[in-house]
């Protein structure tokens, strides 16, 4: 039976049943980011040569394979996705060349979903532009259009890519060669930071910069909005597809940033904490591309002083190596930003990403907003109930406003992520620190408190939206890597132990995410399910050593139990109201003790259905309610409640 459309009303999505519902997802998958055949992980050697060649179908899984992993989602109480895609996925084969027998797949997929009783928004994922820059999304032609040569990223110093710096015959984590998260750093290297500021603004700051007779943002962005519209073109008469994302934590490029400027820690200019890896300036990204040597300061964590602080200088591209193809000249040095003097490269211009004529450049407003309408616009004029997913650069913080013109029927999909337990791969329980603000966060209230803020801060963000009605906020990535402290808890599995002793720290840190999420009634999709995922530092999601998802078929002892494989299961599979039939107030669970309360304004007489998974009462559970009365539907792992009356109602659900 097909599920119920969903519309927003404020920070609720709202059935055509006329119930409320709280989403509680995952995203599906971590190793979507790269092709099946050949296999993408890249844990495996390649130079990317074949990039016209490769298919996506069977990511996130074989067909054959989703009922098991359909069925596991269902069983542990999720009842949404966030359905990864990629540009490359779609169009790696050449412009307008879409993979026809990958869109029927990934359509199949989305039917398939429907059945499990899962609502789906489609992701067209990127992470740092593209696998040749180090990450996933766009098809490699794209740099040999704007007159890129990507196979000399690496000479060049132009990109930090996993295939490139890792040494395959070692194996295992790599911090000398290919360090923690450093994937992350390519938003600041030249290659990346060209294409973003080509993508969103090439208009604006090199407009005589054609590609096949167009502007180089109008090439870019048509071509993904093709891709786009090809896939939604698949999925738009299925009613539990419920919109689109605008694009995965996109990058801003140089925009806003002087050319000479180095971010080297907190200022005026800039509040954000300095990251580790290289601090590049435009003008750095465009000597290196230019092929010229460049020496530039590495930050580093320090824990001792709690801070990122200069390490060394690191000097870049010392072979003088052009990633410019042949004959083609960088757009922006045309179009007058920089030159060139005796060798060296100066600024011609030093504020000419900030403002021009008079006007000062906003990359949200200018850039951003108008981008968001463009989706929207276009994904709306194939079905015009679907809703936009936005997300904005993640690296200008969390929880700053939306642009003023984000079109209507706009969700908050912002993420967030514990960025020391994330980076650091650890999680110091009781006592946390934070190297990039020097704070110090100690025992589970302090923490769960602090997450609270953070998240909060997000969803204050979602109040301007949709005319100042408000908007759902729906965290659209979290989670933590479960490779924490050199992998611990993999010896401890393979030496044998099943208890869920080597997943407490996981369990903790998920418990108090969760316990945030619920303070806040915030909806969620869960970074991540990987089908493929591996117990092995080097292979993880199958992606630049990522290691966030929440099954690993290494862990998978009894394909006859759908727990199995789950990875500290406690921290996620939890009570939460997910269909209500009225006005959520209130939601709190307690893991240690199982106690759960929910109460909810009553509106009509339809059905409140709340998850309560026998994973957290294995010896079953008593429940009471205040203003209504329950009936279990056990086979589903369901309580469902109904009102008496149009009262306040409260259910209390413990542990037997």
């Amino acid at each position: 039976m097909a599920l119920p459309r969903l519309g927003i009303d404020g920070e609720w999505f709202h059935g055509t049943d006329g119930r409320k519902r709280l989403l509680r997802g995952v995203n599906l998958g971590g190793d979507c980011k790269v092709p099946y055949t050949p296999n993408g992980h890249t844990s495996i050697p390649t130079d990317f040569s074949d990039h016209r060649t490769v298919s996506f179908v069977g990511r996130p899984f074989p067909l054959a394979e989703a009922e098991e992993h359909f069925g596991r989602l269902k069983a542990w109480g999720f009842n949404c996705l966030r359905l990864l895609t990629t540009w490359e996925a779609v169009e790696h084969a050449g412009p307008g060349r879409y993979d026809e027998e990958y869109l029927d797949y990934f359509a199949t997929l989305c039917r398939m979903a429907d059945d499990y009783g899962m609502y789906v928004f489609v992701d067209f994922h990127q992470d740092v532009w593209s696998r040749m820059t180090g990450g996933d999304g766009a098809p490699a032609w794209l740099f040999e259009a704007v007159g890129l040569d990507f196979t000399k990223f690496h000479a060049a110093g132009a990109a930090h890519v996993m295939q490139y710096k890792y040494d395959f015959a070692r194996g295992g984590r790599q911090e000398d060669n290919y360090p923690t998260m450093t994937w992350s750093q390519n938003y600041k290297y030249p290659a990346n930071a060209i294409m973003w500021t080509l993508f969103f603004a090439g208009d604006a700051f090199c407009p005589d910069f054609l590609v096949q007779g167009r502007t180089a943002q109008e090439f870019l962005q048509e071509h993904y909005l093709g891709a786009m519209e090809a896939v939604a073109q698949r999925v738009k008469d299925l009613p539990n597809v419920i919109g689109f994302d605008s694009l995965n934590e996109p990058g801003s490029g140089y925009v806003g940033l002087p050319l000479s400027y180095r971010h080297l820690g907190p200022s005026e200019k800039n509040p954000m904490p300095a990251r580790p890896g290289l601090a590049w300036s435009p003008l750095d990204g465009f000597a290196a591309a230019r092929g010229l040597a460049r020496d530039i300061p590495e930050m580093q964590i320090d824990w001792d002083a709690r801070a990122v602080v200069k390490k060394r200088n690191v000097l870049v591209n010392a072979d003088g190596v052009s990633i410019w193809r042949e004959g083609r000249q960088c757009p922006f040095e045309r179009a007058g930003a920089y030159r060139l003097d005796g060798g060296e490269i100066v600024a011609r211009d030093e504020d000419f990403f900030v403002a021009r004529n008079g006007r000062k450049w906003n990359m949200d407003a200018d850039f951003m907003g108008p981008f968001f309408a463009r989706v929207a616009r276009r994904v709306r004029a194939i079905n015009n109930d679907w809703l936009l997913f936005a997300e904005l650069d993640p690296g200008a913080g969390i929880g700053h406003g939306f642009p003023p013109d984000t079109p209507e029927r706009t969700v908050n999909a912002s993420h967030w992520y514990d960025i020391v337990t994330l980076s650091a791969k650890r999680f110091d329980f009781p006592l946390k620190i934070n190297p990039y603000t020097g704070r110090t966060t100690e025992g589970a209230d302090a923490i769960e408190a602090s997450y609270t803020r953070q998240l909060g801060r997000i969803k204050d963000a979602s109040k301007t939206l949709n005319g100042g009605t408000g908007a759902p906020a729906l965290l659209g990535e979290f989670g933590i890597p479960f490779d924490l402290d050199d992998a611990a808890a993999y010896k401890a599995w393979d030496a044998g132990d099943r208890s869920e002793g080597p997943w407490e720290k996981h369990i903790i840190a998920l418990d108090l995410m969760y316990n945030a999420l619920d303070k806040l009634l915030m909806h969620s999709t869960h970074w991540n399910y990987t089908a493929s995922n591996r117990n092995d530092q080097a292979v993880g999601d199958g992606w630049n050593q990522e290691d966030l998802s929440i099954y690993s078929i290494d862990q998978r002892t009894d394909p006859s139990d759908l727990n199995s494989g789950g990875r500290a299961l406690k921290g996620f599979v939890r009570p939460y109201a997910r269909t209500v039939a009225g006005r959520p107030l209130k939601m709190k669970f307690k893991r240690e003790t199982g106690a759960f309360r929910f109460v909810y304004q009553a509106e009509g007489a339809g059905e409140t259905e709340i998850f309560v998974p026998r994973l957290q009462y294995p010896n079953g559970y008593d429940v009471e309610v205040e203003g209504g009365t329950a009936t279990r539907d056990d086979d589903n792992q369901s309580l469902l409640v109904h009102a008496v009356g149009s009262e306040k109602v409260a259910v209390i659900v413990t542990r037997r």
